[in-house]
C-alpha cells in the first residue's frame, strides 16, 4: 500500500512564502514523476508543477518564477517552495506521484489528501 502525505499548508499574507512537503511511504520500487496540483473553490484542479525522476521540472505559467519544485530521492519526498504568494494562489494543494510498487508492476497514479493554502490580501 502506498500513501502520500502532504504537510506545510496554512494561512499567509500576500507576498509571503510557504513550503509544502509530500512524503511517499509504503511499498515503493520506483517513483517516475511527482507533481503538485491545486484546486480552488468552484474551479477545476490544475497542474502547478512537475518533477521527473531525472530532475526535469515544469511549471504552470501562473507560478513560474515564484514556485520551485524539488525532490529528495532517498526520502521519497517532493517539496514545493512558494514565494511571492498571491490571493489567487489560495487553493487546496495536492501531491500526485506515479509509483511502481515492484519491478513487475507498471507505475500507477497516487494522490495525497490535500493541504489548504490560504493567501490573504
Amino acid at each position: 500500500q502506498v500513501q502520500l502525505v502532504e504537510s506545510g499548508g496554512g494561512l499567509v499574507q500576500a507576498g509571503g512564502s510557504l513550503r509544502l512537503s509530500c512524503a511517499a511511504s509504503g511499498t515503493i520500487f520506483s517513483i517516475d514523476v511527482m507533481r503538485w496540483y491545486r484546486q480552488a473553490p468552484e474551479k477545476q484542479r490544475e497542474l502547478v508543477a512537475v518533477i521527473t525522476n531525472s530532475g526535469s521540472t515544469n511549471y504552470a505559467d501562473s507560478v513560474k518564477g515564484r514556485f520551485t519544485i524539488s525532490k529528495d530521492n532517498a526520502k521519497n519526498t517532493v517539496s514545493l517552495q512558494m514565494n511571492s504568494l498571491k490571493p489567487e494562489d489560495t487553493a487546496v494543494y495536492y501531491c500526485n506521484a506515479d509509483i511502481a510498487i515492484t519491478i513487475w508492476h507498471t507505475s500507477r497514479s497516487y494522490w495525497g489528501q490535500g493541504t489548504q493554502v490560504t493567501v490573504s490580501s
